[in-house]
C-alpha cells in the first residue's frame, strides 16, 4: 500500500470520527438534532449519544494512529529497498 491510500484512509476516516463525534455533539446541543444516517449517535437518547460520540472520537483517534504507524512502516520499508538497489548498483 503506497503512501496515497495512507493519505486517503486517514482523511476518510478523520471526516468520518469528526462528523460522528464532535459535530453529532454540537448539532444535538445546539440544534437539539435528533439523528440522521449522517449522525446516527444522535438517535440515542441522552447521556447514551455523547457515549457514543466519546466513543466514535477514541476509535478514529487509534485508527488514525494505526494508519500513521502503517504509514513510517511502509516509508521505511521503501527507504530501505532503496538504498539496496543503490548499493546493488
Amino acid at each position: 500500500m503506497n503512501e496515497g491510500w495512507y493519505r486517503l484512509l486517514s482523511v476518510l476516516t478523520f471526516v468520518a470520527g469528526f462528523w460522528e463525534g464532535p459535530a453529532a455533539i454540537l448539532y444535538r446541543v445546539i440544534g437539539d438534532d435528533d439523528g440522521t444516517v449522517m449522525r446516527a449517535a444522535n438517535y440515542l437518547d441522552e447521556p447514551w449519544n455523547y457515549v457514543a460520540s466519546g466513543a466514535v472520537i477514541v476509535v478514529s483517534a487509534a485508527l488514525l494512529a494505526v494508519l500513521d504507524k502503517g504509514r513510517t512502516k511502509a516509508l521505511a520499508r521503501e527507504r530501505g529497498a532503496g538504498a539496496a538497489r543503490a548499493q546493488a548498483d
